[in-house]
């Protein structure tokens, strides 16, 4: 198996997709930011003196989710149809999870957008409360569901 974005000279290059059919696509990416009890309590308890930390992270990760090509050098420029990023307070890390949803049809997968989304979110978490705690930890950042085109379905644990 060949890495796709390299030529056969081993220069980097974007992928032609123009030969692959329009399919429906969709890509799930999950992660968490692990702090102290403390810490989640401003996120809980909406005492954090920059605002709504997972509703800024929200925004934040779908706004990424949009600048993708951007970021990553050789990623296509999508139509993105739907994104989700749903951030969820839990006292058993403690931290906060994290799960965004990407969906397009197009010629190539929404993977790299979901994953985007995640670490951007993360990263907003961490930026809101690190006047409170540096020892905050971005953790566990993968893609748990891709589905469309030609290698079909990938699913964590399926």
């Amino acid at each position: 198996m060949s890495l796709s974005h390299f030529d056969a000279a081993g220069q980097a290059h974007m992928v032609d997709v123009s030969d692959k059919p329009v399919t429906a696509r969709v890509a799930v990416a999950r992660g968490h930011v692990v702090m102290t009890p403390e810490t989640l309590a401003y996120v809980t308890q909406g005492t954090t003196k920059k605002g709504d930390v997972l509703g800024i992270a929200r925004i934040a990760g779908i706004q990424a989710t949009k600048r993708t090509a951007d970021l990553i050098p050789l990623c296509h420029p999508l139509p993105i149809t739907k994104v989700s990023v749903d951030l969820t307070p839990d006292e058993t890390l403690p931290g906060v999870r994290v799960e965004a949803t990407v969906k397009t049809t197009g010629q190539t997968g929404v993977e790299m957008e979901a994953l985007t989304a995640v670490s951007v979110a993360c990263l907003t978490v961490y930026d809101m409360l690190k006047a409170v705690e540096k020892s905050m930890r971005i953790e566990g950042i993968e893609v748990v569901l891709k589905d469309g085109g030609k290698s079909g379905r990938y699913e964590v644990g399926a």
